[in-house]
């Protein structure tokens, strides 16, 4: 099995997994993977393939990052369920009339 996709820079404090097979270890990607998103680290495309894959809902749904944006993508993705965003709002960015286009 090809595991390409899996970022080692998401593991500066462990060594680089070779397979995301269990629950909690997917969980962890995910949460790598999204607060790393979130500070404007972009993941690699064949990254966002195998994480859209439908065998991955259970630890999307299970990851529960609700500060991240890009966990909330990552939900509507798997079409789950819209939970709660718990993260900050930035008022120059909630306020601003151009943000329907974008």
């Amino acid at each position: 099995m090809d595991n390409n996709w899996i970022d080692g820079t998401l593991y500066p404090d462990t060594e680089v997994p070779t397979t995301l097979e269990t629950l909690p270890e997917r969980v962890d990607f995910l949460a790598r993977l999204c607060s790393a998103w979130d500070f404007g680290l972009l993941p690699d495309s064949d990254t966002v393939t195998e994480i859209r894959k439908d065998d991955w809902t259970s630890a999307v749904d299970a990851c529960q990052l609700l500060t991240s944006p890009a966990y909330h993508l990552v939900r509507q993705w798997h079409g789950l369920s819209q939970l709660p965003y718990l993260g900050q709002e930035i008022a120059l960015i909630r306020d601003d009339p151009c943000l329907m286009w974008v």
